[in-house]
């Protein structure tokens, strides 16, 4: 019974110091919303591209596989041969894709292989567009019966200047724009606190030719550059005050 008392008294002075004791001050951080103030820029730059990138190959059909290489890697080598005698550097010709495939006769119900057929890709890089419809023909005339595209760029390091270009370009019409906007707005611009770009975009104008275009119709090829432009996307956050 006396344990009984004592343990009933234990509960009653814990609940007397809990209802009575004074409060215990707890920290806490308030975090407070942060307006934004959001624009975005666009940068272009138009540049004349200043290097061509042309994809050409054979296709070379005979009896056995073993002709249709030999005549393959010859007419290949002759392509090479004359590329590089018109200025093009032994860096720049590329083999991209090599291939045999049988090649059947389906017309009388059977599978019988009737020869193979072998073609060869070439990626081509002309570095002085002065050469570009010198190199099409001198392939064209060694054997090539295949130009599957040409396309225009820059090389990497103009590219990378070109690109700087269209960023500042673009960071230069996103402050004046929120400038502008924020003045109309009655709103206070503060410290910029956050930058995002777009990959600065560089199309390749991309030009497929026909036979005709590559002078199997009795002229020069004659292709043209252009103009091509890299953008650039920049959007700034600012703090308003």
């Amino acid at each position: 019974m006396k344990g009984l008392i004592n343990i009933f008294s234990i509960f009653i002075l814990a609940y007397l110091l809990l209802r009575f004791a004074p409060a215990i001050p707890i920290s806490s951080t308030v975090t407070q919303k942060q307006d934004l103030f959001t624009v975005t820029g666009t940068g272009k730059v138009t540049v004349i591209p200043d290097t061509a990138i042309i994809s050409l190959g054979i296709t070379v059909s005979r009896p056995t596989v073993k002709a249709a290489q030999t005549e393959a890697n010859t007419i290949i080598n002759r392509i090479t041969s004359s590329l590089k005698s018109a200025g093009i550097a032994e860096k720049d010709i590329k083999t991209d894709q090599y291939s045999i495939y049988p090649q059947y006769d389906y017309q009388s119900g059977t599978n019988r292989i009737t020869g193979y057929q072998v073609s060869t890709s070439l990626t081509v890089t002309v570095r002085n567009l002065e050469k570009i419809n010198e190199a099409i023909d001198t392939a064209t005339a060694q054997g090539a019966n295949t130009i599957s595209s040409v396309q225009f760029t820059v090389d990497e390091t103009r590219q990378k200047e070109l690109s700087q270009q269209a960023r500042q370009e673009a960071v230069k019409e996103a402050k004046i724009k929120a400038e502008s906007l924020s003045r109309s707005a009655g709103l206070t611009l503060g410290r910029i606190v956050n930058v995002q770009e777009s990959e600065p975009s560089f199309p390749r104008p991309y030009l497929a030719l026909s036979e005709k275009a590559i002078g199997r119709g009795g002229g020069d090829t004659q292709v043209e550059p252009g103009s091509t432009d890299i953008t650039s996307v920049v959007t700034l956050s600012y703090e308003t005050r």
